[in-house]
């Protein structure tokens, strides 16, 4: 499977980002951005998000793969995801650990989670839509806020809804995969655990981001985290929940140009 990616900058090491689930690689073009004086910045659209291919089933193994395919390990590059991607990036620097300079996680542990229930209400409200009756996006935004009050998460969701231009007129469309992503959303929340029983840990660096406000990364993930990533620190952002370079991009940008220094 080969993925869709975006290049931002023409000099300096390589990054490249991951995004979480739901999302697609421009949701990192602002961070993007403000790295791309320095680095060469790649971002990526997992499969079955953004216009990356179809899968039939949700694999991490898989996608951690298909993500160490873009990776040269002549020019191993720092590699950036944010939860659904954090776990992506984390095995792929697990299995292809010569691929990988280093690591950067973002709000998300190596451990199964068993909290799906609002994913899988953002699914459904999206699935409820009607597409072909659609006129506007502010239409499908109303549409959204009963099941996912944030405003944030609304607009981050709505960023994978398309208006396309076709001969019979215009079409909407969700770059999202949602009905495998529905039905095997015990997968994402997951952790592939059994398929690492022969791995070695990640032995690079490591930074873990997480949200003062997310209970994504807690205290008793730690040993997990210590096991799989010996070499990381930790870094927790005030005022920030699970999006967190969303919900702090200056602060986000600034403690990774650090890191990547």
């Amino acid at each position: 499977m080969v993925l869709t990616t975006t290049s931002i900058g023409a000099a300096g090491s390589r990054v490249l980002f991951c995004h979480g689930l739901f999302g697609q690689g421009r949701n990192w073009t602002g961070i993007a951005k403000a790295l791309a004086d320095e680095h060469r910045v790649e971002l990526v659209d997992l499969p079955d998000h953004g216009t990356s291919p179809r899968s039939e089933r949700f694999d991490y193994l898989a996608m951690a793969d298909a993500v160490g395919d873009l990776l040269d390990p002549d020019d191993p590059a720092a590699v950036v995801g944010h939860s659904m991607g954090g776990k992506t990036v984390m095995l792929t620097a697990l299995r292809h650990p010569e691929r990988v300079e280093r690591l950067v996680v973002v709000d998300v542990s190596p451990v199964p989670y068993e909290h799906a229930t609002e994913f899988a209400g953002y699914i459904e409200a999206m699935r409820a839509i009607d597409l072909d009756a659609l006129e506007r996006r502010g239409d499908a935004e109303a549409a959204l806020r009963e099941a996912v009050p944030s405003p944030m998460v609304r607009g981050f969701l709505l960023q994978s809804l398309r208006r396309d231009e076709t001969p019979d007129g215009p079409r909407w469309r969700w770059l999202l995969n949602l009905e495998l992503l529905g039905r095997d959303l015990d997968l994402i929340t997951g952790w592939p655990q059994d398929a690492l029983a022969d791995v070695a840990p990640y032995d690079g660096p490591v930074l873990w981001v997480g949200g003062a406000e997310s209970h994504y990364v807690r205290p008793e993930y730690v040993e997990a985290m210590d096991h799989w990533f010996p070499q990381n620190r930790r870094v927790t952002v005030k005022n920030a929940g699970h999006w967190v370079h969303s919900e702090q991009p200056a602060v986000f940008a600034e403690v990774l140009r650090r890191f990547l220094r």
